[in-house]
């Protein structure tokens, strides 16, 4: 079958879309795999028989997440591991191919907050600004942990020439979002490493896509209080906060659409329109 042929398999002759390609024995990582959407992610692709990686620096919260998926994995192994660790994630993918001979999916989801004002000012004069130290922690996790992982992942596909899939999570706060100077420039940058890295491994057979949840359901936005949540949802038109599972729901999506690339979903109940 020709380059061509296989391109365009997945369509039949009438139009329709045919049978995707399932997950059910497919390699995948899921980084922040030990709470929230990550937690959701790894529990959805376990239920469809994945070989699971789940990676977390929250041993806890990992142990957690691998004793619900495994009864349902193909194969589920934890690795408490930091994203901003070169060498841990080094070591990470060359387990997991050394183990399962190939990369079928990486999603990129662990992130952190250190929100803050860039100032905060009180009858004119400067009480508090963003520390380096609060935006660098947030860089180091949401975007270069996205770059190792992305490029360990990237690298053990073209060399096993398995024509795999990555999928970032970026977040509406690109846009901007007040008290956000280091997740907004983070989340920002990760949408644009989607758009750089779609163009540089197309060659390869690998697909690139982003997920941009609005707020969703998490141990994040459970802290949150309650008149602080009531104004974040109100400009939201469906009214109501995300499930994870609906964020799961899209990275499927994104995974089994053999024609998305490039693009960045966003899962927000309409609140950017």
């Amino acid at each position: 079958m020709s380059d061509s042929d296989k391109t365009h398999a997945a369509v039949k002759s009438n139009g329709s879309i045919a049978e995707g390609p399932h997950t059910r024995g497919k390699s995948v990582v899921v980084t922040g795999a030990g709470r929230g959407i990550g937690r959701a992610i790894a529990l959805h692709f376990a239920r469809r028989g994945a070989r699971l990686a789940l990676l977390d620096r929250d041993e806890r919260g990992l142990r957690e997440t691998h004793k619900l998926c495994a009864p349902q994995a193909d194969q589920a192994r934890c690795f408490p591991v930091d994203v901003t660790d070169e060498s841990a994630v080094q070591d990470v993918f060359s387990v997991v191919v050394s183990t399962w001979g190939l990369l079928d999916v990486l999603v990129n989801n662990a992130g952190i907050v250190r929100d803050k004002l860039l100032l905060k000012v009180d009858s004119g004069q400067i009480v508090n600004r963003m520390s380096l130290a609060d935006w660098q922690s947030v860089l180091s996790v949401n975007l270069t942990g996205v770059f190792l992982c992305g490029r360990e992942a990237a690298t053990v596909m073209v060399e096993t020439k398995s024509r795999g899939v990555i999928i970032n999570l970026s977040s509406i706060s690109r846009a901007g979002n007040v008290g956000q100077s280091n997740y907004g420039a983070a989340k920002a940058g990760v949408a644009a490493l989607t758009v750089v890295w779609t163009k540089e491994l197309a060659r390869f057979g690998i697909r690139v896509g982003a997920i941009a949840p609005g707020f969703v359901r998490t141990d994040m936005t459970a802290y949150m209080k309650p008149e602080a949540l009531q104004r974040a949802l109100a400009p939201v038109p469906i009214g109501r906060l995300g499930e994870p599972a609906e964020i799961s729901a899209a990275v499927q999506f994104i995974v089994e659409n053999e024609f998305f690339t490039g693009r960045c979903l966003e899962v927000d109940g309409g609140l950017r329109m």
